[in-house]
């Protein structure tokens, strides 16, 4: 199987979080969990795409360039990720004002459990995430088949822009 990460943008620029995102989702890739597929989902986004495309460690880019994607609406974004998500064994997404409220639907639609926020990876079946505000740290073992997963962009390092030539698909 392989790691999708949901990349976060304007239609125009993709935003930091997304390589703090690919960053965790290479951590999974080395834990054994595959490749790393970033999805690109809005219109007029090609320029985002190729964007994706440069960064290195994604192996693919997937490019969704719809109208009902421009703003970037939860029930739109998670229908589209919870149409992919069965031929990944992770599903990514920066723990961000929009992660945050398109992945528990994604989440929900599939019946799987969301691990929110993880600080760090342990293996591809476990993560660390902070609880009680941050105070305490809690390791979490997930079981389900595809993990859907937030990341807290701010404890991965960004993984470089360039240096990457991963393959772009519509």
């Amino acid at each position: 199987m392989a790691v999708l990460v949901i990349a976060e943008h304007d239609n125009a620029t993709l935003k930091p979080a997304t390589l703090n995102t690919v960053t965790a989702a290479r951590h999974l890739s080395d834990a054994g969990a595959g490749d790393v597929t970033v999805l690109v989902a809005g219109a007029g986004c090609g320029a985002v795409g190729e964007a994706a495309a440069a960064i290195e460690g994604v192996a693919k880019v997937l490019v969704a360039d719809d109208a009902g994607l421009e703003h970037g609406l939860a029930e739109n974004v998670a229908a589209m990720v919870t149409g992919l998500a069965s031929d990944y064994s992770h599903v990514l997404a920066p723990a961000t004002t929009g992660g945050k409220n398109f992945m528990p639907r994604v989440a929900a639609t599939l019946d799987l459990q969301q691990i929110s926020e993880i600080s760090a990876v342990v293996d591809a079946d476990t993560f660390v995430r902070p609880i009680y505000a941050g105070n305490a740290l809690a390791t979490v073992k997930s079981s389900d088949a595809t993990k859907i997963i937030t990341v807290r962009t701010t404890t991965f390092d960004a993984t470089p822009a360039m240096g990457g030539s991963a393959a772009v698909e519509s």
